[in-house]
């Protein structure tokens, strides 16, 4: 009686597919943690929001974010179609937001102490969401710095295809977390 054995399978993955699975776990797990912080302003203060939280800053700190993910958007889509120059000029106009809504959000926190520092409840949620948040954007805007440096003196993406995909895709999930922590903070009452 012979035995035949199987052919040997190969399972070897592509080192692109693994970079993409592996954000996306880290994603998924980062969204956890927003999600337990956010739950945690309605443990802390239920649903009631002080009349002095500064509606339009909050507004226009969402809309700064959301006009960087359309650049960011606009980066990876350069790099995709080879246009460095392009690619290059969006990565810096993304961190130029990012900069500006995290000086933002020091405008909000002086303004914040005022009506509620930390030491109150409201001011404890405020200062803990928009801390950690404030937090993610700055390490995007490095992350975001470091792609643009590993692009700034070529011609062609190339191998950096991938690090604008992953920071651009970190960038949008700060962003998307801002559109969640901003009605929590700023609009219920």
């Amino acid at each position: 009686m012979t035995h035949e054995h199987a052919p040997r399978v190969n399972h070897r993955f592509d080192p692109l597919t693994i970079n993409r699975l592996g954000l996306w776990l880290f994603l998924v797990s980062d969204a956890s943690f927003f999600i337990a912080l956010l739950s945690s302003r309605f443990f802390v203060v239920g649903t009631s929001t002080p009349e002095e939280v500064a509606q339009v800053l909050g507004l226009s700190l969402t809309i700064l974010l959301l006009l960087s993910s359309l650049t960011a958007y606009r980066a990876e889509a350069a790099a995709e179609h080879g246009d460095v120059h392009g690619a290059k000029r969006m990565l810096l106009a993304t961190m130029a937001m990012g900069i500006i809504f995290v000086f933002g959000v020091g405008f909000e926190w002086h303004e914040a102490f005022k009506h509620f520092p930390p030491s109150t409840a409201f001011g404890t949620v405020l200062f803990t969401l928009t801390g950690v948040h404030v937090t993610h954007v700055l390490t995007g805007v490095l992350t975001l710095g470091f792609v643009y440096f590993r692009v700034r003196n070529t011609d062609s993406i190339g191998d950096n295809q991938w690090a604008v995909e992953g920071a651009v895709k970190w960038w949008h999930f700060v962003d998307v977390a801002w559109v969640f922590i901003y009605p929590t903070l700023y609009l219920l009452k």
